[in-house]
């Protein structure tokens, strides 16, 4: 499982990249779209929605299951990807290169709370 050293993870298994403007880009691991197998559809925030960390603000659904996407942190959201909703599969080719929506961090602070890549890669067991 490849794991860009450049990003934070959740334990619920979002990626989240912070942007030079201090906006978080959020998308799902490579391990949660193998876990999920092809991706079929997003449902994603719409701009200006508030969100709680641990927050349920999307959901994804594959040819297995339904799955709920969470907030990595606290903030609004600045805007979802349309590509990733008008081609939900280039999530399982392209995991850290397709992103599910940004937002606006509360408190730019709680993305040290999130797990670096070994931390994460120990979690899932890799």
């Amino acid at each position: 499982m490849s794991l860009p050293d450049d990003l934070k993870y959740a334990e619920t298994h979002e990626w989240v990249r912070v942007e030079s403007d201090g906006t978080l880009t959020v998308g799902i691991t490579e391990h949660a779209q193998e876990s999920l197998g092809d991706i079929v559809s997003f449902e994603l925030p719409g701009a200006g929605k508030v969100v709680a960390a641990g927050e349920v603000v999307a959901t994804v659904e594959s040819v297995k299951a339904a799955s709920e996407i969470h907030a990595p942190v606290s903030g609004q959201i600045v805007e979802s990807n349309a590509l990733a909703q008008d081609d939900p599969g280039s999530v399982n080719t392209d995991p850290y290169g397709t992103w599910l929506f940004r937002l606006a961090p509360q408190d730019l602070g709680e993305v040290d709370g999130l797990m670096s890549a070994m931390a994460y890669s120990e979690s899932v067991g890799e």
